[in-house]
């Protein structure tokens, strides 16, 4: 039996690229008002992003996302202007965020028979994305001490918050590690959003795979019986 379906956000509910990169190209249009001769690249922003999260995966997005902007902008002795860069950065991050275009009847025609949950590593906070009020419980990683996925006390928060039995709840995300195998290994089911027809890369098998969210109902219903 199903009793509660937990989501991922970005990149599961969330279509959370096009929104990133409309808050860079903000930030690089800001840096140019301030030193036009301050070529800011796109290179410049990804690598100094991927270099912050190597050095820490545990941290909190948000405090990946300043130190990277902070990077960049040391890169043209710019950083004292970090703090008004990083509000318009998320000012435009939250503005632009939307779900994915099925998200929202989907959920819709969930709530009547699940418990839905919103469990996040990112800071999309469901408010701000257009999924306010959707959820029966929202759950983001470094609030109240959360640690991220694929930490089994993420997943074990997920089963609390819920009510439920390991084997009542199904994760669904877009993310192997993260959304398969860590609340796989929690006891959970898992449905793998995979928009891109990959091969599962690892040993452990979803319970279901679904391209779009439109499928998502019908996968659980095979599920539960």
């Amino acid at each position: 039996m199903i009793r509660a379906v937990a989501f991922d956000a970005d990149e599961t509910l969330l279509d959370l690229r096009p929104a990133i990169e409309a808050a860079l190209e903000v930030v690089r249009a800001e840096v140019r008002g301030i030193d036009p001769a301050a070529e800011l690249s796109r290179d410049h922003l990804r690598d100094d992003w991927n270099s912050v999260f190597a050095e820490d995966p545990d941290a909190p997005v948000p405090h990946i996302r300043r130190e990277a902007l902070r990077r960049s902008l040391a890169r043209f002795g710019l950083e004292h202007h970090l703090d008004t860069q990083v509000e318009a950065f998320f000012a435009a991050r939250f503005r632009e965020t939307r779900p994915f275009p099925d998200a929202l009847a989907m959920l819709a025609e969930l709530r009547s028979s699940y418990v839905l949950g919103y469990a996040t590593n990112g800071n999309s906070i469901a408010e701000r994305c257009g999924l306010g009020g959707e959820f029966a419980f929202e759950l983001y990683a470094h609030q109240n001490g959360l640690p991220k996925k694929p930490s089994p006390a993420f997943f074990a928060a997920v089963l609390e918050a819920a009510g439920v039995d390991p084997h009542e709840v199904v994760y669904v995300g877009d993310n192997y590690r993260h959304d398969v195998e860590a609340p796989a290994a929690a006891g959970m089911r898992t449905v793998w959003v995979n928009r891109a027809g990959r091969e599962v890369p690892g040993a452990v098998v979803p319970d279901a795979v679904i391209d779009r969210l439109a499928h998502l109902p019908e996968a659980l219903a095979r599920l539960a019986t």
